[in-house]
């Protein structure tokens, strides 16, 4: 069907509401003059707003990007923004009346109308202050889907005894879903998994060196993990495990609504 067939079938009450939402997703691509081709409705469809990836683009063709994205979604991602281009992505969105919400990195949500809310609680901890930047990343992917995140930094293994006034805080907290920044070798994850009975998310970081270098070592330990629970994304993916733990919680709070 088309998208005058579609909006037909509805008004002739053909199809149903949410049979129309789920055809009209399906025609939602905007094509950029001949660089790109935009995914709007992922939102709709998924629950996860457009990620763009700014670290190789030119600052003339995010402007273009942003533009459209924001006259068509409630939000963008703008992931990895090169430093060069930051100020100037900032000043850019400001002029067009976009509102910012950054965090201690160079990722940035741009949205036209206030982000709201589903209830819905990610836990985000991180082994050491180097993975900080990557937590960011899942932070801000899951608030621009509505959850609330409670983070704790720089509570590695090192110093172990740190954990664990952490770990009662997100068993307090009642979250959906944990996940857990670590390099080295990424042993983090597996003691959290080992202590609660929650999902946990595994982000091996490209802190570290030596043999296991980049990463290498802690999404080894990782995947190696003896214990159950603990699900692993690739090295440094902050906004694949954000889109993930969101997507969980998200899916948590609609089963809670529904009880």
């Amino acid at each position: 069907m088309d998208l005058t067939e579609i909006l037909e079938s509805l008004d002739l009450g053909k199809i149903s509401v949410s049979k129309a939402k789920k055809l009209l997703s399906l025609y939602s691509v905007e094509k950029i003059e001949d660089f790109a081709k935009i995914d709007v409705s992922r939102k709709l469809r998924r629950g996860i707003p457009e990620v763009v990836f700014a670290e190789k683009k030119e600052l003339v063709d995010l402007k273009k990007i942003i533009i459209t994205l924001t006259s068509k979604a409630d939000s963008v991602i703008l992931s990895r923004i090169n430093k060069d281009h930051y100020k100037k992505i900032l000043a850019f969105s400001k002029k067009n009346k976009l509102k910012i919400y950054t965090g201690k990195n160079t990722t940035t949500i741009l949205y036209s109308k206030k982000l709201g809310s589903t209830g819905g609680k990610v836990g985000i901890l991180t082994a050491g202050t180097s993975d900080i930047g990557v937590a960011e990343e899942a932070r801000l992917v899951c608030e621009s889907m509505g959850c609330k995140c409670i983070c704790s930094y720089d509570i590695g293994i090192a110093g172990i005894h740190r954990l664990f006034p952490v770990i009662k805080k997100v068993i307090r907290e009642e979250v959906d879903v944990i996940i857990v920044v670590a390099g080295m070798e990424g042993a983090l994850a597996s003691v959290v998994s080992s202590l609660v009975d929650i999902p946990v998310i595994g982000v091996p970081s490209s802190v570290g060196y030596g043999y296991g270098e980049k990463g290498v070592a802690a999404l080894a330990s990782m995947l190696q993990s003896c214990t159950l629970g603990l699900s692993v994304v690739n090295i440094d993916n902050g906004i694949g495990a954000g889109a993930f733990a969101a997507n969980i919680a998200n899916r948590s709070v609609r089963k809670k609504t529904r009880s």
